[in-house]
């Protein structure tokens, strides 16, 4: 058996247990290992970010010998499953594959990034991945491009060291395996508008209700950001880091306090 063999990896999400993109994560983690726990909410958790449950319990659902469901976060999945579900710690946390890309300022609202940022914070080293669609009008998700180049690129990644407290956010392109342009290293980008929406309605009382939703709206993104690279048909990889200090904005804030 191979060291690739030996890995034991947890797979989770934040688009809930039965959502297609954990199976085909799923698919990518067995190219890499017999060795699997997926530990997953038992519904969606889109935008749930690095939320903790604390006003309720955790509820815990066995479905299989590895599999479970927890009624909470992506957050509290990675809790329960390291803390509770796991005979041991597990050499890696893949987390996805996301329904829609985590880019730019999506990484702050992000159920998925959130869970391997979770992971990082346990001294795990833990991949967010995320499915691009919808560039080309259509509203399916090319699954198909994600399990065609995840294991391999999850094996470059995994082997190099990535330093203290870093994850990594992977982006797959709305094109088919084939069309895929490269893979290219990236910074978070930023969006030149904002494209979060309000979308007013009334209920059968007379009084109004709001849903949040996302204008697709195309930015025109630097080179070399996570955004560009989705535009050119590349896959996305961002290395993020817990730690959100702006240390540019330290030197300046310093002679206030002296």
């Amino acid at each position: 058996m191979s060291a690739e063999q030996n890995l034991t990896i947890l797979v989770t999400n934040d688009d809930g247990i039965h959502a297609p993109g954990l199976r085909s994560l799923e698919k990518i983690a067995a190219e890499l290992t017999d060795d699997i726990w997926i530990v997953a909410p038992e519904s969606e958790q889109s935008g749930a970010s690095h939320s903790l449950t604390l006003s309720d319990p955790l509820r815990l659902r066995r479905l299989d010998d590895r599999r479970f469901a927890v009624k909470g976060t992506p957050t509290d999945c990675v809790l329960m499953a390291l803390k509770r579900v796991m005979p041991k710690v597990p050499d890696l946390i893949l987390s996805g594959v996301n329904r829609g890309q985590n880019l730019s300022e999506d990484v702050t609202y992000s159920g998925t990034v959130a869970a391997a940022m979770e992971g990082t914070n346990l001294g795990v080293r833990s991949i967010a991945l995320s499915q691009t669609y919808g560039l080309d009008g259509s509203d399916t998700p090319k699954w198909q491009t994600s399990e065609a180049h995840g294991p391999a690129l999850v094996r470059k990644l995994i082997s190099i060291e990535w330093g203290e407290g870093v994850l990594m956010n992977v982006n797959f392109p709305d094109r088919d395996p084939d069309d895929v342009a490269g893979t290219e290293v990236t910074v978070q980008g930023k969006r030149d508008q904002g494209l979060v929406k309000l979308d007013e309605r009334i209920d059968a009382r007379g009084r109004a209700y709001y849903w949040i939703g996302f204008e697709r709206i195309r930015s025109n993104p630097a080179q070399g950001t996570d955004l560009k690279a989705i535009y050119d048909g590349k896959i996305s990889v961002t290395p993020l880091h817990a730690d959100l200090t702006q240390t540019q904005a330290m030197a300046t804030l310093r002679p206030l306090f002296e």
